[in-house]
């Protein structure tokens, strides 16, 4: 790890709809020198995302206080919506930007969820790079049955216990998945007709899981009364985006319907930006500024 080492951190809340917790669990990852990059709420989702980046011991330290400031203020058992989640706050990666590997984020990874279970009592669950377990690489395998589900199975199968704390879940914030990866984009598209049978479909042809696009996993949802396709894109290098748009462009007319407008949740990096590309074209209120890491980095947002 070089003395000048870049991480990035994009914690995923299991709130959408309460801008005012949403603020305070911002608020609590304020620390000398993590930079707020980028937070945004998603009512249809009921879920929140916010990216910070800055020194690794930094943005480790404002990544496990918002931990505890989530399990604070989000009861999961009075808490839903479409997208799945096992903690309130459910998903905290550390990305590698520069002067560090993906191993060493790995390692920083599991120097916080150590740090979470042990200053909050939110168990935790190693996933990609920092996984403990095979079966534990892939988030999706991790949040099989979500908060429900789990929170019912750690108490029955040894094998679904936390690596961190346990062994059953945090009555109210389940349980956080702590992890290591390299970049991933959050891209969503929405159908002209509210046809969730037609968007299931799309996105099972998509998957990686299922023989689709390399790096691709999709989801087909209703939000807002809207159908939606919802991605994270995990190789944009191996899988462009604009190969992504226009295989579901295809896939839409074969099912008999049209793509409409897109969004993207949080920011991409500075190589998956296609500037003239139509699905850049399609995203509403685009700014490269407010939406590429790189260029975020060096114009920082106000911390709430």
């Amino acid at each position: 790890m070089k003395p000048d080492a870049i991480i990035e951190c994009v914690p995923n809340f299991s709130e959408g709809t309460d801008a005012s917790k949403v603020s305070k669990i911002v608020a609590s990852m304020r620390v000398e020198g993590a930079s707020l990059l980028d937070w945004s709420l998603d009512a249809a989702h009921n879920r929140s995302v916010v990216t910070i980046a800055g020194p690794p011991a930094a943005v480790m330290a404002a990544a496990v206080r918002s931990v505890g400031k989530a399990a604070e203020l989000i009861d999961l058992t009075q808490q839903n919506g479409v997208h799945p989640r096992i903690g309130a706050a459910d998903v905290v990666p550390f990305i590698p930007v520069s002067g560090i590997s993906l191993a060493e984020c790995a390692i920083l990874a599991r120097q916080a969820g150590l740090l979470i279970w042990r200053t909050y009592g939110v168990p935790v669950y190693f996933y990609g790079a920092a996984a403990a377990r095979p079966d534990r690489v892939q988030l999706e395998d991790v949040r099989k049955g979500q908060f429900e589900g789990l929170r019912d199975a750690t108490r029955r199968d040894a094998s679904r216990r936390p690596d961190i704390g346990g062994p059953e879940l945090h009555e109210t914030a389940g349980a956080s998945a702590v992890g290591a990866r390299n970049f991933l984009i959050a891209y969503n598209i929405h159908l002209r007709q509210p046809d969730i049978t037609a968007a299931r479909a799309i996105a099972r042809d998509i998957r990686a899981s299922n023989g689709g696009l390399h790096g691709v996993k999709a989801i087909g949802v209703l939000a807002n009364g809207r159908a939606q396709v919802s991605m994270n894109i995990t190789d944009h290098k191996a899988t462009p985006m604009h190969h992504i748009h226009a295989t579901i462009h295809r896939l839409a007319l074969r099912h008999g319907v049209l793509i409409d407008d897109s969004e993207l949740i949080g920011l991409i990096p500075e190589e998956a930006y296609e500037p003239d590309s139509e699905w850049v074209r399609q995203i509403i209120g685009f700014n490269p500024d407010d939406k590429v890491l790189e260029r975020k980095l060096h114009s920082p947002i106000s911390w709430p």
